[in-house]
Formats: C-alpha cells, sequence, structure tokens
C-alpha cells in the first residue's frame, strides 16, 4: 500500500544513504524530504532516480514559523490527496555549534531549537495526520551518555537544567568555546530521547516513536561548523576509525537508520535502537520528571506555531 514518510537530513551522511535504502526497499514510498532553500528540489531530483517517488518542502529547521508552513503544507497535500497516507516521520536533521550562543530567530539557542523544538514542533503538528501503523524515528546520539566508553571523549557529556535555560543561549560554562558547543550538543540528545519517552506516553496507539543512535560516524555533515582542522581530522582522518568497533561508517549508519524507519528493525514505542538492535540508553535518560517537565516547555514554546 502507497504510503508517506517525511524526512529531515537527507541531503547528506547518514541520512542520504537511509534515503536510497528507504526507496529500494520500499517501492511503496513516497518519500518526501525537507530542506533547506534551493536544496530540496536537486535531492528529490536525485533520490528519484530509477522511478521512485520523491518530493520535497523548503523549510528552515532553525525558525519555528518556516517548520509550521512546511507542516502545514504538508497537511495540506494528505488532506487534497496529493499524498497517500502519512505513515513515517524521520527527524535526522541535527546541528552542531562550536558554541552555545548561536541564537536564532525565535530566540532559543540554535542546537535546541533544530534538534529539539523543531523536530517536536513536526510531530505535533503531523500527529492527527498519522494512519497507523506509524513510525516516528528522531536520530538520538550515544553522547548522551557522557563516559569515555562511547565518546572517547572527544563530546562532554550533557548538563541537565531546566529546559527554559537549556532553550537560551548562554546556558553551559564557558559558551563562548567549542567545548560549550559540544556540551549543547549532548543535552540535545539527551532531550530528544527525553521526549521520545513522552510520545510513547501521549501519542495514539498504532503511532510509535522509536529513538535512534547511529553511534559514531566519521565524515558526516556534522562537523560543518568546526574549524578547518576539526573538519579536516572529520573528513580524512577519523573516517580510518571505521575499521574498529569504536565508529560506524555512513554506509553502516544509513542502512541502520532505515531499517529502523521501515520496521525492519522492530522495537517497541519508546525504545533506544544502537545500530541495528535495541538497547538501554544511559540512566540518566530515564527520568519521568524530567519528561515532564520538558514536554510542557517545548508545548509552550512552540505553542504560538499552529498549523
Amino acid at each position: 500500500m502507497r504510503h508517506t514518510i517525511v524526512m529531515t537530513g537527507a541531503s547528506r551522511g547518514i541520512g542520504r544513504v537511509a534515503a536510497e535504502h528507504i526507496l529500494r526497499q520500499s517501492p511503496d514510498v513516497h518519500l518526501l524530504v525537507v530542506a533547506r532553500g534551493s536544496s530540496g528540489a536537486r535531492l528529490a531530483a536525485e533520490l528519484a532516480t530509477g522511478g521512485h517517488t520523491v518530493s520535497h518542502l523548503s523549510a528552515d529547521l532553525g525558525s519555528l514559523d518556516s517548520v509550521r508552513s512546511a507542516a502545514a503544507e504538508i497537511r495540506d497535500r494528505l488532506q487534497r490527496g496529493d499524498l497517500p497516507p502519512l505513515r513515517g516521520f524521520v527527524g535526522n536533521a541535527g546541528i552542531q555549534y562550536t558554541n552555545a550562543l548561536t541564537e536564532g530567530p525565535d530566540g532559543f539557542e540554535s542546537t535546541f531549537a533544530i534538534n529539539v523544538l523543531a523536530n517536536h514542533l513536526f510531530v505535533r503538528l503531523l500527529q492527527d495526520r498519522f494512519t497507523a501503523p506509524a513510525r516516528i524515528v528522531i536520530t538520538a546520539s550515544d553522547t548522551h551518555f557522557g563516559d569515555f566508553k562511547h565518546n572517547m571523549g572527544m563530546v562532554p557529556g550533557p548538563a541537565w537544567k531546566s529546559p527554559d535555560v537549556l532553550a537560551r543561549t548562554g546556558a553551559f560554562p564557558k559558551p563562548d568555546t567549542t567545548t560549550g558547543g559540544r556540551t549543547a550538543y549532548s543535552t540535545s540528545k539527551l532531550a530528544a530521547i527525553y521526549l521520545v519517552h513522552e510520545y510513547a506516553r501521549r501519542l495514539p496507539a498504532g503511532i510509535d516513536a522509536v529513538a535512534y543512535n547511529p553511534g559514531f560516524v566519521p565524515g558526516t555533515g556534522l562537523a560543518r561548523n568546526a574549524s578547518p582542522a576539526a573538519r579536516f581530522a572529520m573528513r580524512r582522518i577519523l573516517p580510518v576509525m571505521t575499521l574498529t568497533p569504536f565508529a560506524t561508517s555512513r554506509s553502516t549508519a544509513g542502512r541502520y537508520l532505515a531499517d529502523v524507519v521501515l520496521g525492519t528493525t522492530q522495537a517497541p514505542t519508546g525504545a533506544y535502537v544502537d545500530r541495528k538492535r535495541v538497547d538501554r540508553s544511559s540512566e540518566e535518560s530515564y527520568d519521568p520528571q524530567r519528561e515532564g517537565e520538558l514536554w510542557e516547555t517545548a508545548e509552550r514554546f512552540t505553542a504560538p506555531y499552529p498549523a
């Protein structure tokens, strides 16, 4: 049966690989890619090679009004019958800055806006348009563990605070440094897992929500805001680590993501999938009080942007 999957972060890295696998493995999919500016049209044309059905929408995920507009357009297309039933949303887009001071147009710190609030707004605005069985997949990160085993000391662990504080610039010590930016990143990925747990509690039966951890994947666009030396290392040196158990190649991580999206990797709602298997996330990531507080804050911040 033909159905629609909406995907962010399909332009490069594991998202691009996942999109290609989804289309190959599920010919009935209409893949709607959400990308910034004019890149969406080019991406859709490239992915459609071979007869696949791909369309695109332009959105700046750092702007909640832009996300609202994209979600409203998706709702309209579904209502008109221009899109087959909605059965999936993949929130794969993510960003890591070299500081914790970058502010988006809505006044939120940009890491939190893109990695947390944009996904939440998409989920909430599309919630009543899903046709069960449906699956929401949010890309997380094992940086949320905050230990050497999971990040080899490259990224500081999360530093949880009130979501009202986390959503604003300067939430962490030395916010003008790379350490501040990386702390904002790992904390945002912990927040993403918290929201997945809340989706599992609150979304209607038949709409599952799963967090997916690709592991450390060198060579992606995540470091595009880093220094030239760091970008060179990510592109040319660290990919060698994919020959060890400490890192995952883009092709492997993308294939694993596609398997989670399509349900090939079976996972109950609220689950954390570590590459190709369901596993426990960090002990810190199971905290109903924080999860509820984050839900209420995300609802308040996104309330001004109804469909």
